[in-house]
């Protein structure tokens, strides 16, 4: 198993967009990048603890590959909003990808290269690729909020 890590915005809909995928094993959603150590919910909200609401995933390689879920993270979000995603704005919505090898570090820059050069987005591209920090587990009411719900989208 491997682990990967993406901000897309709101995590909600971000986590069950990942979490149905063949060859993802678990998901979990949290925060991570920022200084705030255990941060809560209405901290992250205050956009003063550093941190993104990110969805962490444990995924099987034999399954789905790194380069699969990087397509995926481009394809569920605007990559080209810096610090927002549609209403959510501030720094906790960024775009990010946070690596966990140099691999992955890899491949990530080559697809926001892939990406401009195939002018797929009309504006640049301002993912943060960057290397993993702690993730810390969103509250208990968050994890597979729209499951819940019987929701698979957040609009």
């Amino acid at each position: 198993m491997e682990q990967a890590m993406f901000g897309a915005g709101c995590f909600w809909g971000v986590e069950e967009a990942f979490r149905t995928m063949d060859g993802v094993k678990d998901t979990k959603v949290g925060y991570t990048g920022g200084q705030t150590e255990d941060p809560t919910y209405e901290q992250v909200c205050t956009d003063r603890t550093g941190h993104a609401e990110v969805i962490w995933i444990e995924f099987d390689p034999a399954v789905v590959s790194y380069e699969q879920l990087l397509d995926k993270f481009f394809t569920i979000h605007d990559p080209t909003q810096l610090n927002r995603q549609g209403p959510d704005v501030g720094k906790q919505y960024r775009t990010a990808v946070f690596f966990y090898s140099p691999e992955q570090e890899k491949a990530a820059k080559e697809k926001i290269e892939q990406l401009g050069k195939a002018g797929k987005f009309r504006a640049p591209i301002a993912t943060e690729v960057t290397p993993a920090a702690k993730f810390y587990a969103a509250e208990e009411y968050h994890q597979r909020y729209l499951q819940k719900r019987g929701a698979n989208v957040c609009h």
